[in-house]
């Protein structure tokens, strides 16, 4: 694909996550690069084990990305398998590319797993209260991890658009297909 998001800036390491609930309705929030899988496209994002989009990835693994780079006025959507890596993974592997995902965030970052329950009604007392990370201690957020097998590419300087399509080859490798479509 000859279109690749890069973030160059500092808010463009922010795009939105849309995934489906248990309930069929959608549910869209805005989370953080964490880089691209070693030698592959599947793109990285830590989040807490306790968020709700743990729950509705496991009902559905699919989920749209909607990641725009304001100085270059382009737009990626992309579509895709999303997997859950957390603890309870058997796969060693894919722990230890969740560990790898935790230690390269900052500490500060880090910390924020460790406050009350996402999504419940605050106590008064939790915020007030502080916490403390060990910098050594492993992971205690999940990895997920986004494969993408469609890309919307839209630029609005060039008023050009592009849709991109991943199929596999007979060896079992991801090729893309692409299409220039209307804007």
């Amino acid at each position: 694909m000859h279109c690749s998001p890069t973030p160059t800036s500092k808010h463009s390491t922010y795009f939105q996550l849309a995934t489906i609930g248990s309930n069929g309705r959608t549910a869209n929030r805005t989370v953080v690069f964490r880089g691209f899988q070693e030698n592959s496209d599947k793109i990285q994002i830590n989040t807490d084990c306790r968020s709700r989009k743990i729950e509705d990835l496991k009902h559905c693994p699919f989920a749209e990305m909607c990641w725009y780079f304001t100085e270059s006025w382009e737009q990626f959507r992309i579509n895709g398998t999303v997997d859950v890596i957390d603890g309870s993974n058997p796969d060693p592997m894919k722990l230890q590319q969740r560990e790898k995902a935790w230690f390269a965030s900052s500490p500060k970052s880090r910390l924020q797993y460790l406050g009350p329950n996402p999504g419940l009604p605050s106590i008064s007392e939790h915020s007030s209260q502080e916490n403390s990370l060990d910098p050594s201690s492993g992971p205690v957020g999940a990895l997920l991890v986004v494969d993408p097998d469609q890309v919307d590419y839209l630029n609005l300087k060039s008023n050009e658009r592009i849709a991109f399509t991943s199929i596999q080859d007979t060896n079992g490798e991801k090729l893309w297909n692409s299409e220039g479509v209307d804007p």
